[in-house]
């Protein structure tokens, strides 16, 4: 029997009991449609990080106060007040750092915010005229904070468009309205281009107000939250973190860099951690919908079985009449392959049905990955190969007169 006979008696059998046959397909249509899905979910959100994290700005280390560890220059986040100004501005100043182009001394805390009768609790950032450059801040309207803002202590902000959404509505002009942070008055002077994003972090949903009127006239603090830094390129991130880290370390009298009271962290830090994060994630997930394909390739065995069972007068007929053993488990093993690469198919297009509804809802970037496809395609296979054989071989396996005698 050549492939071509074989494929077609193969789809005739299994074409015989329709319903048989899609219920069988079914556990692999889902499992491959979960696992497409849940891939491309994994692989948007982590598209999606990227793209946030990268648009915080190009070359960036962050300084963060934290208590003293064990490591080499990077103690563990959570001190909270051990940067200042003066560290800031040690930095641009240094001879001795010579890889740094722009210094972003910063205070951020939470707070309520309120306007008429809107409200909302957002981030509320205290920045000096560099941030926007470090961080690539683009204006929509008005203008960002000014060094005369900063010297002067004005009681100005510049809002995010989550902000002004919030508090405005759609479609309003903020420019020159009034907002209370801390019960203190604030007049809107810029409103920011969005960046996109989502959650705690999302930085749409952002105020900035002048560093000094943050710390002396809002939170009357003496201290920072971070400091940002842009290095000169790429090639001398590593540099720049060495040579902010040491002098640090000397403004603050500690010899042993192990007893750092600060961390440095770099963009590509914040990424590799991001992207193994949510690749665990992914991982997770698609083992989750990998179960469905094993339910599913037992669910086909047990149908195969099924038909072996239903088709034991034939195969002993067959047998009789000089099948071979090989014929007998090719038989079945093609309408193993054929349910499971049929139901592969339909799983493809189910999963892509999925990513898309999934990216709409969550508004992730739709990603769909052409090793995923290959993967379903290779699994779909896989499972009618190792879930057909116990049957094939089974089948194979009948003695034809005791396959005839059987009722």
């Amino acid at each position: 029997m050549n492939f071509s006979e074989l494929f077609w008696d193969s789809f005739k059998n299994l074409s015989v009991n329709k319903l048989r046959t899609g219920l069988a397909a079914l556990g692999i249509v889902i499992g491959i449609g979960s696992v497409i899905g849940l891939i491309s979910l994994g692989q948007g959100s982590q598209l999606s990080v990227q793209s946030q994290i990268e648009s915080l700005g190009a070359n960036l280390l962050t300084v963060s106060p934290g208590a003293p560890s064990s490591g080499a220059v990077r103690g563990a986040v959570g001190g909270g007040t051990t940067l200042t100004n003066g560290d800031a501005a040690a930095i641009a100043a240094s001879p001795q750092v010579t890889t740094i182009q722009n210094v972003s001394p910063e205070l951020s805390r939470r707070s309520q915010v309120t306007t008429g009768a809107a409200n909302t609790n957002t981030q509320v950032i205290g920045v000096e005229p560099d941030y926007q450059s470090v961080h690539k801040v683009e204006i929509a309207a008005g203008s960002f904070i000014s060094q005369r803002d900063v010297d002067s202590l004005a009681k100005v902000a510049v809002v995010g468009p989550q902000v002004m959404s919030d508090l405005f509505g759609d479609g309003s002009n903020p420019i020159g309205q009034s907002i209370r942070i801390n019960n203190q008055s604030f007049t809107i002077v810029g409103e920011t281009v969005s960046k996109g994003g989502s959650g705690f972090q999302n930085q749409d949903d952002i105020i900035f107000v002048p560093l000094s009127t943050a710390q002396k006239t809002v939170y009357g603090a003496d201290y920072l939250s971070s400091i940002a830094l842009e290095a000169k390129s790429q090639e001398v991130m590593t540099e720049a973190e060495n040579q902010v880290g040491y002098l640090l370390l000397s403004r603050h009298k500690l010899s042993d860099p192990a007893q750092a009271d600060f961390r440095i962290f770099s963009q590509a830090d914040i990424l590799n951690t991001a992207a193994s994060v949510t690749g665990a994630f992914t991982s997770m997930l698609s083992g989750i919908a990998a179960i469905s394909l094993l339910v599913g390739g037992i669910g086909i065995m047990n149908i195969m079985l099924m038909s072996v069972t239903e088709r034991t007068r034939e195969i002993g007929l067959r047998k009789a009449l000089g099948a071979k053993k090989k014929t007998i488990t090719q038989q079945f093993l093609t309408e193993s392959v054929i349910l499971t690469f049929a139901g592969g198919l339909f799983g493809i297009v189910l999963g892509m049905i999925i990513s898309l509804i999934l990216s709409k809802v969550t508004g992730i970037p739709f990603v769909l990955a052409p090793s995923s496809i290959i993967l379903a395609f290779g699994v779909s296979v896989g499972i009618g190969i190792l879930f057909g054989w116990y049957p094939a071989n089974r089948a194979a396996n009948l003695q034809p007169i005791e396959a005839l005698r059987y009722e």
